[in-house]
């Protein structure tokens, strides 16, 4: 007996693979495509382009050398306390429109799909379950400089 393989059910193994193979659905997909390049930005809270981080809810962008592959949004929380959010997008792999942003100084948001996080905490508001991913920091009050790394 011989077997057939119709064009049509060919294209539509095709496809499916395709969309299988690029899609990412879910963390450990994301995970698969999210850039890993190392982190390390030493921020001296003194100087003048970093004025909005002396004061609890201010947000900067980030995007020097080191500062991940589309940079860094940094949030400061309270006295000592920050977030540091990468800007490539969570829950989808990167895209030339996947770069997140900060909105009305409250929320983060995609471009691309317009999923949605609060600023001050990471937290998904809508379009996503995963938060952005966030990197350790050292701060050192006295002199005032925040150090970021992965």
């Amino acid at each position: 007996m011989k077997k057939t393989f119709s064009i049509s059910s060919f294209f539509i193994l095709l496809i499916t693979s395709i969309l299988t193979i690029n899609s990412c659905g879910s963390r450990e997909d994301t995970v698969s495509c999210f850039p890993n390049s190392p982190i390390n930005v030493v921020l001296n809270l003194n100087l003048p382009a970093y004025y909005n981080l002396t004061q609890p809810q201010g947000w900067v962008y980030i995007n020097e050398q080191q500062s991940g592959t589309r940079g860094l949004i940094v949030v400061r929380r309270s006295e000592n306390q920050f977030m540091v959010f990468d800007r490539n997008a969570p829950h989808i792999c990167p895209d030339a429109d996947t770069t997140l942003e900060v909105k009305d100084n409250i929320s983060i948001v995609c471009p691309k799909d317009n999923a949605k996080w609060i600023l001050l905490t990471g937290q998904p508001s809508a379009g996503t379950n995963l938060p952005p991913k966030t990197y350790p920091y050292n701060y050192n009050a006295a002199s005032r400089v925040l150090n970021i790394y992965y």
